[in-house]
C-alpha cells in the first residue's frame, strides 16, 4: 500500500504540473484572443473607455488628482502662473480641415496650350535675321488639367564671310546657299533640363510625383485617369522620370540631413518595411519581392527626410546618424542601442542621448487591458493622466513648460514606476502581457524619464509614426518598388513632399519650380532650395522667369545669412 500511495501521490504531482501548464496555456490563448477579437470587430485604436476606468479605479484617480493639484499650487506660487494656463490674448487653436516613347503632341489639338519663346539675343544684336520657330513639345500640367507646353525656339540667318578655307559651322547650326551667298541657319539653344528629352515639362513630373507619393496613387491609375482627360501617356514613361527626378532631387535631402546632424537639437525616427521587386534570374524566372525599410527623421521642426535601407541593421542606423550626438526619439527595438552605445561618433561619450516614447509603453498596458487584467486599466489611467498634464501646457514657452513639467509631472511619473515596481514583485507566469507591459515600462524608466529635462522634448513618438503614414498607406496601393535604385529616389521626393507639408508649401509649386531651378543652383548651396528655405530663396528670384515653364533662371547671389554647406562630393 506504501509503495501504491508513493506512484499515486508521484502520479498526482504530475497531473497537477500538467493540469498547471495547461491552465497557463490556455490563459495565453484567451489574451491573446480577446486583443485579436477587439483589433478585429471593436476598433484598431487603442481606445478604453476613460469613464469606467475612473470608477474602477477612484481612489486611484483621486489621489493623482489630489497630488497633481497640491503640486500645481506649489508651483503656481513660485511662478504666479496658473496651471494650464493659455498666454493671455492667444486664441484657441482651430482643428485644421482634412486635406483635399517620344510622341507627335503637335497633334494634340485638344489640349489647352502653353508656349513658351525663347530667343537669341547675341545673335540678333549680330546682325541675325531672324527667320521663324523651331517647335518642340511638351505635357505639362495648369490647374485644373493638362496641357501641352509649346518650346518655339528662335531660328536665324546669319551671313558667312566668303573664305577661301570656310571654317565649320557652330555646332546645332546648318550652312545654306542662297543667291551666291552663304549663310549660317543658328537655333537658340534648349535650356538646361533636369530631364534632358523627356516628354513631360517641370509641371507635369511635379503634379504626377504628388499624386503617387502624396495621395499613394499608382502610375496605372494616372494613367487611366489623364487618358480620359485625352491625353495618352504610359506608366513607363511615368516611372522612367520620376525616378530620374528623385535620384536628381536626392542632393537637396542630402543637404538637409547634413544641416540636421548639424545643428538639430532633438531628432526623432521610426521605420516600416516595404517590399522590393528583385531582378529576374538569368533564365527569366521571376524572384519573391524582398523587404526593404524606409527610415523617418524628423529634425525640431525644420526638416522632415526619408532614407531607404535594404537592411533595418544597427550599421544602417550608425551610417544615418553618425557624428550625432543630441537627442535621439526611437522606439525601444534593438537596432538603435548601438547607437546609444556611441557606435556612430568618434568617442563613446558623445553618443547621442535615448529619448523613448511613452505610447509605446501605454500600448503594453492597453493590450493588457482590453484582455481583462485590472493592472493594465490602471496603468492606462496612470498614464492618460501624465499626458492630460503635460497637454494641457503645450501652448506655454519650452522653458515655463519645462518648470511645470519638473514640478508636476515629475513626482507623478516617479509615483507611476513605483507602482509599476510594486506591482512586477508578486510576478506570475499566468499574466503574460501584464510581465510584458510592466518589464517595458521598468526597462525603459531612464529614457521614459528623459522628456523631463527639456521642455522641447515630447512625451511620445507618435510624430515620426504619423510622417510614416504617407508610406504605409500609400503601399497598399503600389504594393512593390521596381528596385533599391527607384526606393531611395521615392524616399527624396518624399522628403521634399512632408517637408513642404511641414512649412505650410503647396508642394505642387514647389516640385515644379525646383525641377525647372535645379540645373543652374551651385552645387554647393543647395541647401537654400530645401522647403526650410525656399521662401527666402524664391523672393531673390526673377519671378517672370520663375513663372514661366521652361527658360532661362538667373542665379541671385548667396545672401549674408545663407546656411552652411558642406561642398557636393
Amino acid at each position: 500500500m506504501r509503495d501504491e500511495l508513493a506512484v499515486a501521490s508521484e502520479r498526482l504531482t504530475d497531473v497537477i504540473a500538467e493540469r498547471d501548464s495547461l491552465r497557463r496555456a490556455y490563459r495565453q490563448l484567451m489574451e491573446q484572443f480577446e486583443l485579436l477579437r477587439r483589433r478585429i470587430f471593436v476598433a484598431k485604436a487603442e481606445r478604453v473607455d476613460s469613464t469606467q476606468l475612473e470608477i474602477e479605479f477612484a481612489k486611484a484617480k483621486q489621489k493623482l488628482d489630489e497630488l497633481a493639484a497640491k503640486l500645481g499650487r506649489e508651483a503656481d506660487a513660485e511662478a504666479g502662473t496658473a496651471v494650464g494656463s493659455r498666454p493671455a490674448g492667444k486664441p484657441p487653436v482651430k482643428p485644421r480641415p482634412k486635406p483635399r516613347g517620344r510622341r507627335n503632341l503637335a497633334d494634340a489639338d485638344d489640349l489647352p496650350e502653353r508656349r513658351v519663346e525663347i530667343r537669341e539675343p547675341e545673335t540678333e544684336a549680330t546682325g541675325g535675321t531672324f527667320i521663324g520657330w523651331e517647335l518642340s513639345y511638351k505635357y505639362g500640367y495648369q490647374r485644373p488639367g493638362p496641357v501641352r507646353v509649346v518650346l518655339a525656339r528662335a531660328k536665324y540667318k546669319v551671313a558667312v564671310a566668303q573664305t577661301a578655307a570656310p571654317s565649320p559651322a557652330p555646332e546645332g547650326a546648318g550652312v545654306i546657299e542662297q543667291d551666291g551667298a552663304r549663310f549660317t541657319i543658328i537655333t537658340a539653344p534648349l535650356p538646361p533640363l533636369l530631364v534632358r528629352r523627356g516628354l513631360l515639362a517641370p509641371s507635369m513630373l511635379a503634379r504626377i510625383i504628388v499624386q503617387k507619393f502624396r495621395f499613394g496613387m499608382p502610375y496605372f491609375r494616372q494613367e487611366e485617369q489623364l487618358a480620359a482627360d485625352g491625353m495618352a501617356l504610359d506608366r513607363a514613361t511615368m516611372a522612367r522620370s520620376v525616378e530620374e527626378v528623385g535620384a536628381c532631387l536626392g542632393a537637396i535631402v542630402l543637404a538637409c540631413a547634413e544641416d540636421a546632424r548639424k545643428n538639430a537639437f532633438c531628432l526623432s525616427t521610426d521605420a516600416t518595411g516595404v517590399a522590393i521587386r528583385p531582378e529576374p534570374l538569368a533564365d527569366g524566372r521571376r524572384q519573391p519581392c524582398k523587404k526593404g525599410h524606409f527610415f523617418v527623421v524628423l529634425a525640431d521642426k525644420k526638416h522632415i527626410f526619408f532614407e531607404y535601407q535594404p537592411k533595418h541593421t544597427s550599421a544602417a542606423v550608425c551610417d544615418m546618424f553618425r557624428g550625432f550626438s543630441g537627442y535621439i526619439q526611437a522606439d525601444a527595438h534593438a537596432v538603435y542601442d548601438a547607437l546609444f552605445r556611441g557606435d556612430a561618433v568618434e568617442a563613446p561619450s558623445a553618443a547621442p542621448t535615448e529619448v523613448a516614447c511613452w505610447s509605446h509603453a501605454r500600448r503594453r498596458f492597453w493590450e493588457a487591458a482590453v484582455s481583462g487584467f485590472a493592472v493594465g486599466r490602471e496603468g492606462l489611467l496612470r498614464i492618460r493622466k501624465l499626458y492630460e498634464l503635460d497637454q494641457s501646457w503645450s501652448e506655454l514657452p519650452p522653458a515655463a513648460r519645462h518648470q511645470k513639467r519638473k514640478a508636476i509631472l515629475e513626482p507623478l511619473v516617479s509615483d507611476f514606476f513605483d507602482w509599476a515596481r510594486a506591482q512586477n514583485e508578486p510576478a506570475s507566469q499566468d499574466r503574460g502581457l501584464v510581465n510584458k507591459a510592466l518589464g517595458y515600462a521598468l526597462r525603459q524608466e531612464l529614457a521614459l524619464r528623459r522628456f523631463l529635462d527639456d521642455g522641447r522634448l515630447r512625451m511620445d513618438n507618435n510624430h515620426s509614426e504619423g510622417a510614416l503614414r504617407i508610406v504605409a498607406t500609400g503601399r497598399k496601393a503600389w504594393l512593390f518598388f521596381g528596385s533599391d535604385d527607384h526606393a531611395q529616389a521615392a524616399a527624396n521626393l518624399y522628403s521634399l513632399i512632408a517637408s513642404c507639408k511641414l512649412h505650410g508649401i503647396d508642394p505642387d509649386r514647389y516640385l515644379a519650380e525646383i525641377i525647372r531651378v535645379m540645373p543652374y543652383w551651385p552645387r554647393d548651396r543647395y541647401l537654400e532650395l530645401a522647403p526650410a528655405y525656399w521662401a527666402e530663396t524664391r523672393q531673390r528670384l526673377v519671378a517672370k522667369e520663375l513663372d514661366a515653364e521652361l527658360g532661362h533662371v538667373t542665379v541671385p547671389s548667396a545672401p549674408p545669412d545663407a546656411p552652411e554647406q558642406a561642398p557636393a562630393g
